[in-house]
Order: C-alpha cells, then sequence, then structure tokens
C-alpha cells in the first residue's frame, strides 16, 4: 500500500506528524516563494510533494512465480500504471558464455589454454541441460525446480573452488608421498655403504679388544698385589692402632699412680728451695749436731748413695757448693730398693715430725721433708716402674711397626702410581675401543633400522609409487572430475536418483568425455568430495548406507550453500542431530516460527554452534538473509555479520541447516537461489535395508547387534588407517637429518605399520564376516521389500489429499505390530509369507482408517498394482495407460470405423496397441472384424466379470483385461479395480475395517494425538463419550473445547493440566486455528513425561492449512459412512451396543431393527447426490439411527407381542 501511494501520487499520507509537517514548510518557505508559490501553506506543502515527487526514484524487483505477482498488480494499481515493468528473461548464452569466461580465465592458470574454451562450453551446456531436465522434472514429478543465474554462479564458484582445492591437496600429497619414498631411497642406498663399512670396522675393533682384554690382564695381576699389599698394610694399622690404644691405658695408668707421690715430692723440692746457703752452713757448722738433725743427714746419704753413714760425711756432702742443687735434680726414680728400706729404717728410729724437725732447725726440716717425700715417691714408683716398663716396650714395637708401615704404604703408593699408568693406559685403549664400538653399534643401528624401514614399507613403496603417478595424472584429470563435481553440488540437490543418475552419467560425463577433457575413468563422485572413511562415519551416525543418501551426506557437508533439506521421513533430521551432538560441540533445534529464533541465532552465530531449522516451509525468514548470502565483513582475525538490525561477531565454526517435513514444498527462487535444496526423500533402497534392519532384529537379534557393532568398528577402524597412513607419511617427509639414526621414529614408523597392517587384517576379516551377515539377512529381504514397497503406496496418497501425511516413524510402528503379529514358522519361507501377508493387511487397516470412503478402493488397487509390478507381472507402460488412456491432442488418423464406439474410446483403442504392441497390436482389427460381439460385450450390465472377445484368440492378465475395460466403459472401471483388487490380494483388501475406537485407542500414546477428519454430519465426540465410559475414564477426566478465536491460551492451559494429571482432552474444529496447530505439535514434542493415561483427540475439517508435522505424527481417523449398502450395514450393527436386542423381547424387535439399518444405508447412500434431505438438506447419521431404535424399543416394550403399532413407528 505504501508503495502503490508513492508510485501513484507520490507521497504517503501521514508519513510526517504535524510538528514536523510545519518545520518541513518553514524551510522550503523562501525556495516556493522564489519559484513562484504563494505564502499559503498548502501550496508550500504542495511545492514540497511535488519536488520530492521529481527527484524520487523507485526500482522495484518481485519474482513472478507463483500468484503473488499477479494479485499484488491486481490490488495495487500503481504497480502497473506508475512504473515501466522490464520483465527479465533467463539468461542467454552469451551471457552464460561471458561469465563463464571472465570466471574461468581469473583460475589462477590452473585450467590449460587448449582446455579453457572447452570447459567454458561444458559450462554453459549444463546449466541448460539443468533447466531442461527442471522442466521435464516438474512435468513427470509436478514438483517445481528452479534454476537462476545465482545457481550458475555458484557452478563456477564451486568449480574454480574445487579445482584450486585439490590441486593443493594432490600437490601436498605428492609432496608426502615424494618424501616418502626419496627417504627408502636413500635408507636402501645407506644399506650397501654401511655394510661394507661395518664389516672393516669388525676388524680393527676385534684387534682393539684383544689388546684391552691383554692389559687388562697386566692390570688385574698388578691389582691383586696392591691388594695383597693394602690388606697387610691394614692389618699392620690394626695392630699398631690396638698398640696405641694399649699403650695409652697402662701410660694413663702410671701417671694415675704417679699423680699422688709426684706433687709431694714437687713439694719437697720448693721446700729445698726456700733453704739458703747460710742453713746449710750453720748445719755443717755443728760439730755434733743435734740427733734428728744427724738421722736426716745419714738418710739423705743413703739417697744420695754414700756408704759412710757419719756426720763427717754429711758435712762434707753438705759442704760441696752444688749440694742443694744435687739434691734437687735428683733422680729418684733410680733410688734402689736397698736405698729406700735404709731411709726407712733410719727414718722410724727418728719418732719425730716436721714441726718438731722445724723447731730444731730449719735446714733439718726442709731435708726431713724431702727425705720423706722420696720414700713415698720410691714407694709408689716401685709399683708404677713394671708399668712404665712396659709402655716403654709398647711404644718401641709401636715405633717399629710404624716405619714397617710407611714402608708397606710407599711400597703400595708404588704400586698404585704403577697401577694408575696402566688404568690411564687401558682407559686410552678401552676409549678408543668404545669409540670404535660406538661406531658399529651404530652402523648396526642403522642397518637394522634400514632393514627394518625396508622390511616394512618395502611393500608400501610399490603402492605409493603408483598413488604418486596417479595423482599426476589425476592433477591432469582434475579439469574434468571437478566439472563435474561442482555440477552435482550446484545443480543435483532437488532432483531424485533417476534424474541424478541422468546428469552426471548420461549427459555430463559424456559431454566431457566427447569434448576430450580429461577425466577419471571410471569416475567416482565419492573418491572426489569425500571417502570411505567419512561415508563409514556417517554410516555409523545414522545415515542410509544407499547411493543417493551418501550423495545428500556430500551435498550437505561440502556444498557453499545454507542446506535445505526436503525431508518428509525425517532421515536428515535424525542423521543431522546424531553427527552434530556427536562431534562434541553445542547443537540446537528449532523451528522458524520459535519466538526466541532471533536470540538463539545470534548466539549460535558468535559462538559457533550448530542450528537446524526445521518445518520451514515457503517462506525464508528475512533475518536469516545475510547468513545465507553470506554476506560476512572483516578479516580473519574478526568476522562480523549483520542480523537484523544488529552486527554480531561471525565463528566460522558456525553450521546452519535449514529443514522441510514437506515431500513437496512450493519453494522459490530465492530458496534456490540462497539455499542449497537437497532432496532427502527416503529411497526404496534404503528403506529396504531400513526394514531388513528391523526384521533382522526380530527374528535375528544377535545377527543384527552383530552387525551394527562391525559397522561401528569397521567405520572407526577405517579412521584410525587413514589417521596412521597419513601420519606415517607425515613422519616419512617431515623428518630431518640420517632418519637411520632417529631410532624413536623408526620405531614409531614400525610401530605404526604394524598398526597398520593389523588394521588392514580386521578390515579384510570384516568385509568377510558382513558378506556373511549380508548372505543371512538377505534372506528376510523378501518381506522388507514388499514393506519398502507398501511405504511408498502410503506415501503417494499424499498425492491425492493433503491429509494424507504419514511419517516413516508411523510406518515402522505398524511394521513393528506386523512383524510381531505375524503367525511364527520354523520354515523361513512360510514365516515370511506370514509377515507378508500380515503386514499387508495391516497397512490396509492402517490407512483406511484414515481415508475417505471414495479413496479406499484406490489405495487397495495401487496396492495390488504395485505389487504386481514388484512380481514383473504389470508394466509401467500398461499403468501410465490406464491413468492416461490416450493424451494426444487432435484428431486420430483416419476416422472411427464403428459408430457404436465413441471418439475418445477408438482413441485409446489405437494408443493402447500403439503403446503395448507385444499384446495389443491386432486389437483395432480384432474389433472391427468381431464388431458385434465387442458391441455386445461393451453394452453388458457387467462388462468387467465377463471374457472379452479379445481373449478368445490372445491370452490377458487381469490388468489387461482392465485396460480394454478401460477403453469401452470408463463408467465400470472402479469395480473392475475391486475385481483386480481381490484376484491380485484377496476379497479382504475390498472390505475397508469399520471405525473401532477401542482399536483406535490401543494404539495412541500421550506423544502419538488422534485426528479425527471429519465430514458432513458426523461427530466423533459422543462415540468418544462413550468410549471414556466403557474404559473407566468417566466424563471427569474427559475435557472438551470447541476452538475459536481467543481460545488459544485456554487450549494450551488445557492441554498442559491434561498432560500432567492423566485427562483426554478433546479440541474440536481446530481447522479454525491453522496457526495455532503449530504451537500444539511444539507442545506435544516438549512433552518429556506425559501422564500414561494422557491423550490429546482432534477434529477438523479437511484442509491443507493444517501443519503437515502435526499430521505424520497424528493417528488420522476418518468419520464418514462407508461406501455400500453392504458396508453400511455391518458398520451400523458394528458401532450398535449388544443390548440393542436385549431391550425388549418383542419378536419384531430383530428384523425392525435390521429394516432400520437397511433404510439407514439406503438414506446414506443418497450422500453421492448431495445433500438431499427428503424435504430439506439433511445428512442422516449415526444419531438418527440411534433415535429410531430407542422409538422402536419404546413402543414394542409397552405393545403386546403379537401387535405392532404401525402408525405410531410410521
Amino acid at each position: 500500500e505504501l508503495i502503490n501511494n508513492m508510485l501513484t501520487v507520490g507521497m504517503i499520507p501521514s508519513l510526517f506528524g504535524d510538528d514536523e509537517k510545519e518545520r518541513l514548510i518553514g524551510d522550503y518557505r523562501q525556495e516556493a516563494f522564489v519559484n513562484g508559490m504563494g505564502p499559503a501553506k498548502e501550496l508550500i506543502w504542495k511545492y514540497f510533494n511535488e519536488k520530492c515527487s521529481a527527484n524520487l526514484h523507485v526500482v522495484l524487483t518481485m519474482s513472478p512465480v507463483g500468484d503473488t505477482l499477479r494479485t499484488r498488480c491486481r490490488n495495487f494499481p500503481g504497480l502497473i500504471t506508475g512504473t515501466y515493468v522490464d520483465w527479465f528473461e533467463r539468461w542467454p548464452r552469451e551471457a552464460l558464455e561471458a561469465v563463464a569466461a571472465a570466471v574461468l580465465n581469473n583460475s589462477n592458470n590452473l585450467i590449460v589454454e587448449e582446455v579453457l574454451p572447452k570447459v567454458q562450453s561444458l559450462a554453459v551446456r549444463t546449466h541448460l541441460s539443468v533447466e531442461e531436465m527442471s522442466h521435464e522434472f516438474h512435468l513427470t514429478l509436478r514438483r517445481p525446480i528452479h534454476v537462476t543465474p545465482k545457481n550458475y554462479l555458484d557452478f563456477m564458484a564451486t568449480y574454480t573452488r574445487l579445482l584450486a582445492l585439490n590441486d593443493k591437496l594432490f600437490e601436498q600429497q605428492s609432496t608426502r608421498l615424494g618424501g616418502g619414498l626419496s627417504k627408502i631411497a636413500e635408507a636402501t642406498a645407506e644399506l650397501a655403504v654401511l655394510s661394507a663399512k661395518l664389516d672393516k670396522q669388525k676388524e680393527v675393533l676385534h684387534k682393539k679388544t684383544r689388546e684391552c682384554d691383554k692389559l687388562m690382564g697386566t692390570i688385574e695381576a698388578s691389582t691383586r698385589t696392591a691388594n695383597e699389599k693394602k690388606a697387610a698394610a691394614e692389618l699392620t694399622a690394626a695392630e699398631i692402632e690396638t698398640k696405641r690404644k694399649l699403650i695409652s691405658v697402662e701410660k694413663m695408668g702410671a701417671e694415675d699412680a704417679l699423680a699422688d707421690a709426684v706433687p709431694a715430692l714437687e713439694a719437697a723440692r720448693k721446700a729445698l728451695d726456700t733453704l739458703e746457703k747460710n742453713d746449710i752452713t750453720e748445719i755443717r757448722s755443728f760439730a755434733k749436731p743435734p740427733k734428728m738433725v744427724q738421722t736426716v743427714c745419714d738418710c739423705v746419704l743413703v739417697i744420695m748413695g754414700y756408704k759412710e753413714l757419719s756426720w763427717t760425711r754429711s758435712r762434707a756432702m753438705m759442704a760441696e757448693p752444688n749440694f742443694l742443687s744435687l739434691l734437687r735434680n735428683l733422680n729418684v726414680e733410680a733410688l734402689t730398693q736397698n736405698q729406700v728400706k735404709a731411709t726407712k729404717s733410719i727414718l722410724r728410729t727418728m719418732e719425730t715430725s716436721y714441726e718438731v724437725m722445724k723447731s730444731v732447725s730449719r735446714a733439718g726440716a726442709g731435708l726431713f721433708k724431702f727425705v720423706n717425700a722420696v720414700v713415698g715417691f720410691c714407694d709408689v714408683y716401685r709399683e708404677v716402674k713394671p708399668k712404665q716398663d712396659l709402655v716403654e716396650q709398647l711404644e718401641k714395637d709401636y715405633a717399629k711397626a710404624v716405619r714397617t708401615l710407611e714402608k708397606t704404604n710407599a711400597e703400595l703408593d708404588a704400586l698404585r702410581a704403577e697401577l694408575a699408568a696402566l688404568e690411564a693406559r687401558y682407559s686410552a685403549a678401552l676409549a678408543e675401543k668404545n669409540v670404535l664400538d660406538e661406531e658399529n653399534s651404530l652402523m648396526q643401528r642403522r642397518l637394522d633400522a634400514a632393514d627394518k624401514l625396508l622390511d616394512g614399507l618395502g611393500s608400501e613403496t610399490e603402492r605409493w609409487q603408483v598413488e604418486l603417478e596417479g595423482l599426476k595424472l589425476k592433477r591432469v584429470q582434475l579439469l574434468g572430475d571437478c566439472l563435474l563435481g561442482a555440477g552435482f553440488l550446484a545443480y543435483t540437490g532437488p532432483f531424485d536418483s533417476k534424474f541424478r543418475f541422468r546428469a552426471l552419467r548420461d549427459e555430463w560425463e559424456k559431454w566431457i568425455l566427447e569434448e576430450g577433457v580429461p577425466l577419471t575413468q571410471p569416475f567416482s563422485l565419492e573418491q572426489l568430495l569425500t571417502d570411505d572413511v567419512e561415508i563409514s562415519k556417517w554410516v555409523s551416525e545414522g545415515l542410509p548406507p544407499d547411493e543417493l543418501s551418501v550423495q545428500n551426506g556430500i551435498l550437505t557437508s561440502r556444498a557453499s550453500r545454507v542446506p535445505f533439506c526436503i525431508d518428509p521421513q525425517q532421515q536428515a533430521f535424525r542423521w543431522i542431530s546424531s553427527r552434530e551432538s556427536s562431534a562434541g560441540t553445542s547443537f540446537r533445534i528449532m523451528g522458524m516460527a520459535d519466538r526466541d529464533l532471533h536470540k538463539w541465532l545470534e548466539l549460535a552465530v558468535k559462538y559457533g554452534y550448530a542450528l537446524l531449522l526445521k518445518d520451514c516451509d515457503e517462506y525464508l525468514d528475512p533475518l536469516l538473509d545475510n547468513i545465507l548470502e553470506r554476506n560476512i565483513f572483516g578479516a580473519a582475525g574478526r568476522e562480523t555479520v549483520v542480523i537484523g538490525s544488529k552486527e554480531v561477531d561471525y565463528d566460522p565454526n558456525f553450521r546452519l541447516y535449514l529443514a522441510s517435513n514437506l515431500s513437496n514444498p512450493k519453494l522459490t527462487p530465492a530458496h534456490f537461489g540462497k539455499t542449497l535444496v537437497i532432496n532427502y526423500q527416503v529411497t526404496a533402497r534404503g528403506l529396504e535395508d531400513q526394514l531388513l534392519s528391523e526384521i533382522v532384529a526380530v527374528e535375528r537379534a544377535e545377527l543384527e547387534a552383530s552387525r551394527k557393532q562391525l559397522i561401528l568398528e569397521t567405520s572407526g577402524n577405517k579412521q584410525l588407517l587413514k589417521k596412521l597412513e597419513d601420519a606415517l607419511l607425515r613422519e616419512l617427509s617431515t623428518s630431518t637429518g640420517n632418519m637411520l639414526d632417529n631410532l624413536e621414529l623408526v620405531e614409531t614408523l614400525g610401530e605404526t605399520k604394524s598398526k597398520a597392517a593389523e588394521i588392514s587384517l580386521k578390515l579384510t576379516e570384516a568385509r568377510e564376516t558382513q558378506a556373511g551377515i549380508d548372505a543371512s539377512r538377505d534372506q528376510y529381504r523378501p518381506a522388507a521389500e514388499r514393506g519398502a514397497l507398501l511405504y511408498f503406496v502410503l506415501s503417494d496418497m499424499a498425492g491425492v489429499n493433503e491429509m494424507y501425511q504419514y511419517s516413516l516413524d508411523n510406518y515402522l510402528q505398524v511394521f513393528r505390530i506386523s512383524l510381531n503379529k505375524s503367525i511364527p514358522d520354523a520354515v523361513l519361507s512360510r514365516r515370511l509369507d506370514n509377515i507378508v501377508h500380515t503386514l499387508t493387511f495391516n497397512l490396509y487397516n492402517y490407512a483406511c482408517t484414515g481415508l475417505f470412503e471414495s479413496h479406499k478402493t484406490l489405495f487397495s488397487f495401487l496396492m495390488a498394482v504395485r505389487v504386481e509390478m514388484h512380481q514383473a507381472r504389470v508394466s509401467q507402460a500398461e499403468l501410465d495407460f490406464f491413468i492416461r488412456g490416450d493424451t494426444s491432442i487432435g484428431s486420430t488418423t483416419g476416422s472411427k470405423p464403428l459408430a457404436w464406439v465413441g471418439a475418445q474410446a477408438w482413441r485409446d483403442l489405437l494408443c493402447l496397441s500403439q503403446q503395448l504392441p507385444d499384446t495389443f497390436a491386432s486389437l483395432p482389427t480384432h474389433v472391427q472384424g468381431a464388431s458385434e460381439q465387442w458391441q455386445q460385450w461393451a453394452s453388458s450390465g457387467d462388462p468387467e466379470a465377463q471374457q472379452t472377445p479379445f481373449e478368445r484368440e490372445v491370452k490377458l492378465s487381469v490388468m489387461q483385461r482392465l485396460l480394454v475395460l478401460r477403453c469401452f466403459r470408463v463408467d465400470r472401471v472402479l469395480r473392475a479395480m475391486q475385481i483386480y483388487v481381490q484376484a491380485t490380494l484377496g476379497p479382504k483388501y475390498n472390505k475397508p475395517p469399520v471405525t473401532n475406537f477401542e482399536v483406535i485407542f490401543e494404539t495412541s500414546s500421550p506423544q502419538v494425538p488422534v485426528v479425527f477428519i471429519l465430514s458432513p454430519g458426523t461427530d466423533p465426540a459422543n462415540e468418544l463419550v462413550k468410549l471414556a465410559d466403557r474404559l473407566g475414564i468417566g466424563s471427569s477426566k474427559l475435557k472438551t473445547l470447541a476452538m475459536g478465536q481467543g481460545q488459544e491460551n485456554v487450549a494450551s492451559g488445557l492441554m498442559e493440566m491434561s498432560a500432567a494429571r492423566g485427562y483426554w482432552l478433546l479440541l474440536q474444529n481446530c481447522h479454525l486455528l491453522k496457526d495455532w496447530l503449530r504451537d500444539v505439535e511444539k507442545e506435544i514434542e516438549s512433552l518429556t513425561k506425559p501422564h500414561p493415561e494422557f491423550r490429546l483427540w482432534l477434529t477438523t475439517d479437511p484442509t491443507r492449512d493444517f501443519p503437515v508435522g502435526l499430521l505424520q505424527r497424528c493417528k488420522k481417523v476418518v468419520t464418514e459412512p462407508p461406501e455400500g449398502l453392504m458396508l453400511n450395514l455391518r458398520s451400523t450393527f458394528h458401532k450398535a451396543p449388544a443390548s440393542i436386542f436385549s431391550e425388549t423381547e418383542h419378536p419384531a424387535l430383530r428384523p425392525l431393527v435390521f429394516d432400520l439399518a437397511f433404510f439407514h444405508a439406503v438414506a446414506q447412500e443418497r450422500r453421492k447426490y448431495g445433500r438431499l434431505g427428503w424435504n430439506i438438506p439433511y445428512d442422516f447419521n449415526d444419531s438418527d439411527f440411534q433415535a429410531c431404535t430407542a422409538i422402536f424399543e419404546t413402543y414394542l416394550s409397552k405393545a403386546s407381542r403379537s401387535a405392532i403399532p404401525w402408525n405410531s413407528l410410521k
């Protein structure tokens, strides 16, 4: 509306407020006056608007896809009248060639000049072929694919990126391989040199060893002598020490004994010092001294050694000038025993004391004291003398021993000096020998290392040489390989396996080879864009191993654009969730309509989280535009992206995934330009393998467990083997110096090679084990094939009605129930037949519960046709003719020859003969030749039950007879389809099950709601109340809410309460709040531990806007009367309570109830003519039948047994 106003009047009304308007008028007043406008405000404002319109330039870009542009142009005429329409067509070939030339010419010389024009031509041809193929894909499967110039630019960018990336990778691998081979070559060359050098060095080492041994003998002899000397010296030293200790003890004893006498003697000698010469002269002057003095002098004479004892002699002795000196220096120790005894005997005669003697003579007293001290000393010395003699002898022996020890030590020192010289010589010789030995050891280690290296890597040398040559060739073949790979990444995502194979193999690869561009043969996408290790890891994370799924994995992980996964079976959802969760990084799943999407998107972008947005549809939030367009700013250190109006730091680890559970979403060119649309719809082979795992898990659980464990082990071993081989080459190529000296490196290489060989052996054994397991599992494949076939029949029903949405999880639940209910049998073939029949019938019952009556025959017919097509009893051409007939435009060649045959019937007849000539080539001629028989057959009441005239000559199958009937009697085709179903599958497949609410309840769960798809005049609420009463739930636990405007919060509160308390919740008329149903889906998903008795019941009219995710989760129940009197009667009596015949004993009750049921069935059948009541439009439903039976019971219970109140009953 705003843009329409700008285009038509040049201004948006009420864009400016009054204050802004006044300010603008003031600003432009002078300018308006200069340009001739008056002073009025209206004129100034008019001038301002005209000036804005004159300077306003608007450029609008709109997509012509869908009804949006047409609707906008119809509602807003200004888009046509106020604009110049410039319709941009798709880029012509010239534009594509110019872009290719501009991009590829800047490819850093990775493309040689001779091939460059061919690559440019092939790029253009590839893009144009995708445009044609997308149109054909749309016509075939009704799925539009938009191929935009942006896809082409991405194709070119991806090609150059792949080319540069792989060229660099191959160069690194070549360098690494070349480095490893050169190291091995060096080791080989050095091996011969080392071997010859080692032989010579061994001789020298042997000679040096002999010299060292001889010198060692001499050293050992000298050492023995030295040791003997040393032992003798040590013994002598011990003896000396013993003697020293003994002398010390004896000497100390003697000294202790003399300790008392010596002081007295010294005191006496000191007393002599007090005497003076006059004192001695005084004594000597006595002619006859006192007796005591005479006696003391006699004692002195005896001590001095005089024989004569007289006073004269005494006077003569004292007259000597040095008398006192002689006494002081007297050798007391030399006195004999006789002298001591004589002295003692003289002293005994005196009987005096020192004081007395001192009173007589001072000199005499001194001599008396001296004599007593000498006698006391001699008494002690007599006892000490032997000890002193012993000490003296010991000291002499000690001195002799010391001299002997010194001599021995001298000899020992001489020996030690000689030994040191010998040891020096030996050390020098030994050092030389050790040098030689070390050199020999080094050479021997190098030889051993070289042998070990060559033995371990010798087998790798040839392989590495082959790989090196192969890499050189691959670098040349990258020109074609990357072209195919880029085309695959840029274009093939939306296509199914058939169209992908056609594009890659039948067209692009063929064209590349025709142009002579180098290309690997056979070409493998897996080898170019991934490897076996990564694929094994994907499979272990939950990705199906079939080719299409692996290709989808490559597209998801390698494409330059954000993946948009078309994922109705949740294959991508489960794999991406498992992959990102196991990666150890933060991962979050959100919906496009979540309120906090903006917040979590910013966090994921900023911190490098992985974000999966599910339930994406035709609308792409502009919030994602800058991320999808990769509008990232800044350098590698800090990159930012604008989300909304906020600039957010961008982490390169951020990953975004978009997913839609719609099988055929209506995507716009914006989706295909901004994202990489990937078709994740399950393939027959992938689903077959999945179902096979389910069967084997039930039938042979240990076999399936072994297979899963083997897959995990194989994936881990492949990853480890790749790491080991990369480490082996890396260590070889990056080693410096002489590699043979790096024993740790050689050991590491040896261990790495040993581990790699061990893992290779394990992988070989795993392949053999896998082959055995696969052979055992393949015995159950027929049942898996039937299961996959039936699933695709069920999923194809979504094309009939939007409400027929079935998830793979729901189908797997039916499949598991069928496995458990099928009759066991020891014979495998009969067991498989039981599984197939049980599964087929269970699926028929499950699907018919959620199908309208008009589609049940179609479903059973599709089941029968697919089964026969799988068994090769019906061809695709036969089915195509049955569906389409003659689709040619214009009249058939020639006029129809028979008047009773309609024009369309004749065209169909001719088309049948042309499309299936092997059987029907002669049919037109036969019809003309047997016209009456054919007319009789075609005009009969039941031609489908009769044999055609043509079958008298040609044997026709039931399907072929149906094709003939289609040409003549289209009105009888429905009945013929039922006959075909009965002949193929059995009569029970023409009898849909009656809706049983008990069975519906048993198959539901707190997380699986039940949705009732209503038809006119039906309401399951009453039946649901009865069911609650029968199961003991009661009306108090059954909550009912009729949906309408403003009921969203009430319904959410009731759901939360019911889930917590175990109530039943019935939400009626949910089609009135289609947008809110998405919140219901989220609330159901958020239920972690609901009450086990909680059930959610929904009712809705058929609507295309019902959320697909919720439909796929729910169990669908169509409440519609069955078609046909028999099925109507069966349904009526099935719903009627057993007590209907026991309320009264009147005999007319049973026939009357049957009549009423028959009448009710007839009234129900009138639906095909529209809502026709008897007088007014009215829908006859089950409540009418119940009301009538109640009337019957009331009247008959009051009537007599023989009378029937017909008037009242009528």
